[in-house]
């Protein structure tokens, strides 16, 4: 388990190679990225049960992550190598040609810690619910873990997945969703109004939880609250603010895929010192 202040500096690490990532490539997601970095690190260095040292595509007997809005991989591939799947020095292959690292997660290179590919909007929710009623049917305790975008509940996908699971009571499951408010380059009201979300996922018969997705202590307790709850499934909302960390980034929407030049690169990777 990992207190308050080494989840920070695995942060700070974890923010820093997403700006080498993407300037190094000259492409990539790096707004949606950094607004979720709290909760990719405190899911891997203190919540799943997971074994970074023997990675098994069937994940038996350990907790699993599905990460639904693929194009955020930076922040994934990062969190993945700080916590041991792979090699950290690979992450300077993000984006290139045979690279394990690809801009959507994809299995075909037999990535450590992947699962499914993913960035297919919509897809993660039912993935998830199909793999923890696998779990159920084989008697196991862990539990299963999807990240969503805010965007994402503009798809019916996710509706017919959180209807089944609410019905059927899939307590195994809990689906975290990245609530900045954004997606692409513009605002989610302004493609398509999902709010509200909270009142939509109760009708729907889940636990719902809202948080600071940028507070590891509620993060921690919201997760605690999924441990303690066994009769629906759970969704967190996670209010984060795109571009988190790095102050030209914050809340701009044009951040969502965007190359990042010399001169701003030098200047975020100066404000992502610890």
């Amino acid at each position: 388990m990992a207190d308050i202040a080494q989840l920070k500096s695995v942060s700070s690490q974890v923010r820093r190679d997403i700006v080498r990532m993407v300037h190094a490539n000259n492409s990539g997601h790096p707004g949606g990225s950094l607004g979720c970095v709290e909760y990719f690190v405190a899911l891997y260095f203190e919540i799943l049960n997971h074994n970074p040292s023997d990675f098994d595509m069937d994940g038996f007997d350990e907790d699993i992550f599905f990460l639904s809005n693929g194009h955020i991989s930076p922040v994934w591939y990062s969190t993945l190598a700080h916590s041991g799947y792979f090699e950290k020095a690979e992450l300077a292959t993000f984006r290139k040609l045979n690279s394990r690292l690809q801009g959507h997660p994809a299995t075909e290179e037999g990535l450590e810690g992947i699962r499914i590919a993913s960035g297919s909007l919509g897809q993660g929710l039912s993935v998830g619910i199909g793999t923890a009623m696998t779990k159920k049917l084989n008697g196991e305790d862990s539990l299963v873990y999807t990240l969503h975008g805010d965007g994402e509940l503009q798809e019916g996908q996710i509706w017919e997945a959180a209807m089944y699971a609410g019905a059927n009571k899939i307590n195994n499951i809990c689906a975290i969703l990245d609530n900045n408010k954004m997606q692409n380059e513009t605002y989610t009201r302004s493609t398509l109004d999902i709010y509200p979300i909270k009142e939509k996922w109760l009708a729907f018969n889940w636990n719902v939880h809202e948080i600071n997705g940028h507070s590891y202590n509620q993060i921690k307790n919201a997760f605690s609250k999924f441990n303690k709850s066994k009769n629906k499934p759970t969704l967190i909302i996670s209010n984060t603010i795109k571009g988190k960390g790095i102050s030209f980034m914050e809340n701009d929407p044009s951040w969502h895929s965007k190359k990042i030049n010399k001169d701003n690169f030098e200047r975020a990777f100066k404000e992502t010192q610890i």
